[in-house]
């Protein structure tokens, strides 16, 4: 098992942005073959450490991981967050 999480500081650190860009992101579910679960969540705490949107994905082999990565569906909505993210930050690992 594969997991992938990348935390998200927005540009508009505002809830409701933060809550848009979550709906955004949770389009992709479904969508690609090899996603086996994507989990996506909005920070509650606001500290001056958080991060406002975190995204957890999870995939059977790396291959399918790097499948994700490039699929259309993946891509435009990576486009999207590129455009409104101010940072992101990212981990991958096996489990």
């Amino acid at each position: 098992m594969v997991t992938h999480i990348v935390l998200f500081k927005l540009k508009d650190r505002t809830v409701e942005n933060a809550r848009h860009v979550q709906g955004v992101i949770a389009e992709m579910k479904g969508q690609i073959p090899g996603l086996l679960d994507l989990e996506v969540g909005v920070d509650f705490t606001r500290s001056d450490r958080s991060f406002d949107v975190a995204l957890i994905t999870r995939h059977a082999t790396p291959a399918d991981l790097a499948a994700y990565e490039i699929h259309p569906v993946h891509q435009r909505i990576k486009a999207y967050v590129v455009g409104v993210r101010e940072l992101s930050v990212a981990v991958d690992f096996e489990n």
